[in-house]
């Protein structure tokens, strides 16, 4: 175990094993990507997966990887790896994760594939602040839910460049404080949603402002950075499908509250490496 996991991540990522929670399933973990699913009735657990998957499709969708080598930061189990090969015709994608427990798993989970064609998908342990690649190494790199985790967005961005090729794209999907939540009336957003939600609390989940990420990208050099707001599609059905399962602390439903409040939104940011004198 690297000495440098915040405890938080290694205990929900490690013992625990956020996958096998009951607000998760089909070995995703995401809060999912709800067009096109009626919230009109009660929500089964094949729509949850679902809209996990299509959290994914979102995001690869963005991307036009076809042939494309890739690699997904803060890969999980892998599943999403295996969706960007197997649906979006990606040539290899390397799952990179921070917990080796995760390394494990998603090599376990995705064993066939492994075998049959190891050319196309592997796993790799490392940081998203230091990858474990060499320069230009990639087509694409995306990432999903992760980026929440992350403790130097800045870091993150000076080693996205890196190992992106010139010409190469970049799509993160994840949750963060929107720019002028500071305008919603709330002293201090970072303090208001450790006390809403235990996952900022505990410091699983960093409360990091959507243009730090924006900011970072275009720092580091990266052109075309976009930030698309996503939450109306993501706090509603995460919030109804909670609304009809049993867990074991309440605190999760606080997430729609906290984005109505405009203290909290979900975002697609998108951006590309220029070519040179390009």
């Amino acid at each position: 175990m690297r000495d440098d996991v915040v405890p938080a991540v290694r205990a929900v990522y490690g013992e625990q094993d956020l996958s096998s929670a009951p607000a998760f399933g089909g070995g995703f973990i995401n809060f999912g990507h709800w067009e096109g699913i009626s919230l009109d009735r009660p929500l089964t657990a094949e729509d949850r997966v679902r809209s996990q998957r299509d959290l994914y499709r979102c995001v690869l969708g963005a991307l036009d990887g076809a042939d494309a080598r890739g690699v997904e930061v803060g890969c999980g189990l892998g599943v999403g790896a295996v969706l960007a090969v197997e649906e979006f015709g990606f040539a290899s994608v390397t799952g990179l994760d921070i917990h080796p427990e995760q390394v494990e798993r998603a090599r376990r989970a995705n064993a066939g594939l492994l075998a049959r064609a190891p050319e196309r998908l592997g796993f790799a342990c490392g940081a998203a602040e230091r990858m474990p690649f060499g320069d230009g190494e990639f087509d694409r790199l995306y990432s999903v839910e992760a980026a929440q985790h992350f403790r130097d967005l800045a870091a993150f961005g000076r080693e996205a460049a890196r190992v992106l090729r010139p010409g190469g794209r970049l799509a993160v999907t994840s949750f963060f404080v929107p720019d002028g939540a500071e305008d919603a009336g709330v002293a201090g957003v970072g303090a208001e949603l450790a006390a809403r939600l235990d996952s900022f609390a505990s410091g699983l989940d960093v409360a990091h402002p959507v243009t730090s990420l924006t900011g970072a990208l275009d720092a580091v050099g990266l052109s075309d950075v976009r930030a698309e707001s996503i939450g109306g599609h993501v706090w509603p059905g995460l919030d109804h499908f909670l609304s009809g399962i049993d867990q074991p602390v309440r605190w999760p439903r606080n997430f729609l509250p906290a984005y109505r409040d405009g203290l909290l939104d979900y975002y697609v940011v998108t951006a590309r490496r220029p070519v040179e004198g390009g």
